[in-house]
């Protein structure tokens, strides 16, 4: 299985190509991306691929310097899972001047 990390999405896929798992985070703003889908083929659920893709997602993100808004539901509830992470969350509070 081959990860490839983009800027705003992380994804595996098999030696053909075909995409088998990834998240997404597009840039909302120049310092808020979107994680606002995560996908894992039938053949590959319950072995924790969503979780390694969205703490990969996390990391790069925190590294970036930006935020995050989970809109994806089961990010929004690894968030809740992974406290660790919650520096990176844009809270309501960051958004006004």
């Amino acid at each position: 299985m081959n990860v490839v990390v983009e800027s705003n999405r992380i994804y595996y896929e098999d030696a053909q190509g075909k995409l088998l798992a990834e998240v997404t985070f597009p840039d909302i703003s120049y310092h808020v991306v979107n994680i606002n889908h995560t996908f894992v083929d039938d053949s590959l659920r319950g072995q924790g691929i969503a979780s390694k893709l969205l703490k990969e997602a996390a990391e790069q993100i925190q590294k970036s310097g930006k935020k995050a808004i989970p809109t994806c539901s089961y990010a929004v509830k690894w968030f809740e899972k992974n406290p660790q992470y919650a520096d990176i969350l844009e809270t309501k509070s960051q958004n006004q001047p």
